[in-house]
């Protein structure tokens, strides 16, 4: 089936066309991880303006180009050549140019090329636009609901193995947030070992192909890793995006200052447990999630004692 691509230009060029795009300036443009559909008009909008569109593989961003029926002259900009192909685009910025960014999948400078790029470009006191759109990294958060976390933690790929590799997840497992890291196929099941062994009752989520046809999102203990993963050859294929959450807090009334104590109990009358847990952890200093999980133990406890 042949895709028409006008009325899509057309959309663009009506929702997206009264914002203001000046020229001589970077655009970072969030391309689809997975699924086309997941292009935003924005971003069409900017690929039909831009007069370079600089990509991480030309043959990549050129099929996706030729989908929505756009001549434009390509440039690869990678991690091999970012800096200096940064040069020639500061001069073409200089003139005028409006250039857009588009990494392989997902959003630039996060995990892939870009972050120099972006950095020449700001430092040469030009205009860096970002266009926002897909991340592996937000949608696998997203998913894997860690109501424990304080924030997430993102890694990207660990080192591939050694002593190193394992030192970095200790010590990344120390932390009160989610763990966000990405792994190749062939090491899956090692990383699953891993995770079994350092933190086996802590609860991991594993994206797999996140927006494709195939996608497959499942949180399970860490314990049960390695026999999910042998149980089909299916899950040990794609891409993955593995978020390893938080450690639940052990909330402990003798932990916290009298004080505030006394405060949080009072607050807890007349407030939603999570603002008074934010209020005293405002006025104190003290931890909110300690605060929290204190205060939800007072009321399980009140709850069981009924």
């Amino acid at each position: 089936m042949t895709f028409d691509a006008k009325p899509l230009l057309q959309a663009a060029s009506q929702v997206a066309a009264g914002q203001q795009y000046p020229k001589g300036a970077l655009y970072l443009v969030a391309s689809p991880i997975g699924n086309l559909a997941d292009l935003t008009l924005r971003a069409v909008q900017v690929l039909t303006l831009a007069d370079i569109v600089a990509c991480e593989d030309t043959r990549v961003t050129g099929r996706l180009l030729n989908l929505l029926g756009l001549d434009k002259k390509l440039m690869a900009v990678h991690q091999h050549n970012e800096i200096g192909s940064a040069q020639t685009l500061m001069e073409a910025m200089k003139g005028g140019a409006r250039v857009a960014y588009l990494s392989d999948a997902g959003t630039p400078a996060v995990s892939d090329p870009g972050a120099q790029l972006v950095r020449a470009t700001r430092e040469a006191g030009l205009k860096v636009v970002p266009i926002p759109g897909a991340s592996s990294v937000v949608t696998a958060v997203s998913a894997a609901g860690d109501v424990h976390a304080e924030g997430f933690h993102f890694l990207g790929f660990l080192p591939a193995k050694g002593l190193v590799r394992t030192q970095r997840l200790q010590g990344l497992l120390q932390h009160p947030a989610s763990l966000v890291l990405f792994e190749a196929p062939h090491r899956v099941e090692t990383l699953g070992q891993e995770l079994a062994e350092l933190v086996p009752d802590r609860l991991v989520t594993i994206c797999r192909e996140l927006t494709k046809q195939f996608e497959d999102i499942v949180t399970l203990p860490a314990r049960a890793l390695p026999a999910w993963l042998k149980g089909d050859p299916n899950r040990q294929r794609g891409e993955f995006v593995w978020v390893v959450h938080a450690p639940e807090a052990q909330a402990h009334s003798a932990d916290l200052p009298l004080p505030a104590q006394a405060l949080m109990q009072h607050l807890v009358q007349h407030l939603p447990i999570k603002q008074a847990a934010s209020l005293v952890a405002d006025a104190t200093g003290l931890n909110r999630k300690q605060l929290y999980e204190t205060a939800l133990s007072w009321r399980k406890h009140d709850d069981s004692s009924s």
